[in-house]
């Protein structure tokens, strides 16, 4: 089998390095890919949204399966461009990918098909938007309707925090038209975690729960992140608690968007609230979650393809899913400055004292390589995974790892996992 990858980042060495192990690729492709995926696979100079390219390279490379990585391709709709073409895909559809390309388009699903989630209001006039925040009253949290990499949500503390985002989003345009319209909601008190299912529109795979580390800074303290770090399993989610949201939030929402018309292919990912009043959706995205996937992927003892391909072709009740035992942990080194101004070209030292352990593995998200070196080429930089029989062994052997390697204002969170080191690991 002849597969292409699309993305650049963690997320997508992530899932070059598993579906490598598989016996059935014989070809394995990227792009654009990044330094660490280049070990693995041949990188193909085509961005993650040139549709056209991407769908040009598919056909003239006989590619049997396409994995898309990031939401944005998603959002564009190559899921539709590659299905017309007679390319197969594993993603969701344009219309599907709606659940996370626009936050009101989710929140108004959950709303009509009863699915938990958070009380929520949507405006496109800023004036009415401060208006319902006066009204409402703080914390509150004020969320940009579209896509923005996982930093357009605000949790207001103060009337003036609220207000101030409001304007940042709809008045200064932050984040250009995904802030134009934003979802504004009661904030929800609890454990985030996040559950992640494969379906084919009917079908739901459960992968095991993580729990990610959204801030930039110890203690959850900081501006919002792509994400620093993240662990799996997650022991706040029980097997009751998995069982509940599989019931009352999983299967409830692929069969809202069946019966809306547009079945959700390909990743459900659940992010949560676990309230004392049950699990809430926070948000709904419809790809691999990154870093989530980056502490899941290690513990898949089974193969990679079959998973994907049976989501395709739409046979997933009878795929069988094995996961290891043990735990994994996943920290992010992220160049200095990020999220704000960073720079890049800043030589990485130390990969190769990492480089085939087997407790260890390192995921390339912003690097590239520059001759005989690695250099940082974006805001998250790495991704190193620790892997134990606990989350104390997976945690310290990642730390172990990241010990031995360094780069100019290199910086990430010593504290990764710290809500779930006294809890018992509970499938």
């Amino acid at each position: 089998m002849r597969v292409l990858v699309i993305g650049s980042g963690g997320r997508e060495h992530a899932v070059v390095w598993k579906l490598a192990q598989s016996p059935e690729v014989t070809k394995l492709f990227c792009a654009p890919g990044n330094g660490g995926i280049s070990e693995l696979a041949e990188l193909v100079d085509i961005g993650a949204e040139d549709l056209e390219g991407l769908a040009d390279f598919a056909e003239a490379k006989d590619i049997d399966l396409t994995v898309v990585g990031p939401e944005a391709a998603l959002a564009k709709g190559i899921v539709d461009l590659f299905e017309k073409r007679g390319l197969r895909i594993f993603g969701p559809t344009k219309a599907a990918a709606k659940l996370e390309s626009s936050k009101s388009f989710a929140k108004n699903l959950m709303k009509k098909y009863h699915i938990p989630t958070g009380q929520f209001a949507v405006f496109d006039d800023p004036q009415a938007a401060r208006a319902y925040v006066r009204q409402l009253g703080v914390p509150i949290v004020v969320k940009a309707d579209g896509l923005c990499g996982g930093k357009g949500v605000i949790v207001a503390q103060t009337l003036s925090e609220a207000l101030g985002a409001i304007d940042l989003l709809m008045e200064d345009k932050l984040f250009k038209q995904a802030g134009e319209r934003v979802v504004i909601e009661e904030r929800l008190v609890g454990e985030e975690a996040s559950i992640l299912v494969v379906t084919d529109g009917t079908t739901a795979i459960p992968m095991v729960p993580a729990q990610d580390h959204k801030r930039l800074q110890e203690g959850d303290k900081g501006p919002n992140t792509g994400g620093m770090g993240a662990y799996a399993p997650a022991p706040v989610v029980t097997e009751a608690v998995a069982h509940q949201v599989t019931e009352h939030i999983i299967l409830p929402t692929i069969r809202a968007m069946a019966s809306e018309g547009s079945p959700c292919k390909g990743v459900l990912y659940a992010g949560l609230m676990l309230t004392a009043d049950g699990p809430k959706v926070l948000e709904f995205n419809v790809r691999f979650g990154d870093p989530e996937i980056q502490a899941v992927l290690p513990l898949l003892g089974s193969d990679l393809v079959p998973l994907l391909d049976d989501a395709v072709e739409g046979r997933l009740s009878t795929t069988q899913c094995h996961w290891s035992a043990g735990s994994a942990a996943c920290v992010v080194l992220a160049s200095g400055g990020y999220p704000g101004d960073f720079q890049i070209g800043k030589e990485i030292r130390g990969l190769e004292a990492v480089k085939g352990r087997r407790d260890a593995i390192v995921f390339h998200a912003g690097t590239k390589r520059d001759r005989d070196r690695i250099v940082t080429w974006g805001g998250r930089v790495l991704n190193v995974v620790g892997t134990g029989a606990d989350l104390e062994e997976a945690l310290k052997r990642a730390y172990d790892a990241v010990g031995r390697i360094s780069f100019d204002g290199m910086q990430y969170r010593k504290d990764i996992g710290f809500r779930a080191l006294k809890k018992p690991v509970s499938r």
